[in-house]
């Protein structure tokens, strides 16, 4: 399981350093958020698995939404998993949402992403912080899995 993690993460850092430095578009930005999505949903399915093997979870959840609980009740005292489970529930909401288009084959890509109470700018500074988010949760996705 830790090798397709870190096979999606090297995808995505592929996306993030080298296709976006190169062609700056948004198309890149979303392909970026849905490679992180992928990358979160197969970790969570590596914890629960590890979960379920320790026989602290007596049965694998089926459907998402009771995926994305489990992990927030059981991960409640870490901030890292806590931070990367709102991100997760963004990266999955943005296919669906209104989106507009600036500054694109340009240094100042933006892609806005319109939330019914928000509106998110997501550009380079924005992929940067997702991008420690998405690593530091990795991290603690390896430590979880090697204990």
């Amino acid at each position: 399981m830790i090798e397709e993690i870190i096979k999606e993460k090297t995808s995505a850092d592929h996306l993030l350093y080298v296709s976006l430095k190169y062609t700056k578009t948004c198309d890149v930005i979303l392909n970026l958020l849905a490679r992180w999505k992928s990358l979160i949903e197969i970790s969570f399915d590596a914890i629960l698995e590890k979960k379920v093997e320790d026989g602290k979870l007596p049965m694998m959840p089926t459907n998402p939404k009771q995926r994305i609980e489990f992990i927030k009740k059981c991960f409640s005292r870490n901030p890292v998993v806590q931070d990367v489970v709102v991100l997760y529930v963004f990266f999955k909401r943005v296919p669906d949402l209104d989106k507009t288009r600036s500054g694109e084959f340009r240094k100042n890509v933006n892609l806005r992403v319109i939330e019914p109470k928000r509106t998110t700018e997501v550009n380079m500074e924005k992929l940067g912080e997702y991008y420690e988010i998405v690593e530091k949760f990795i991290s603690e996705v390896k430590k979880i899995l090697e204990n």
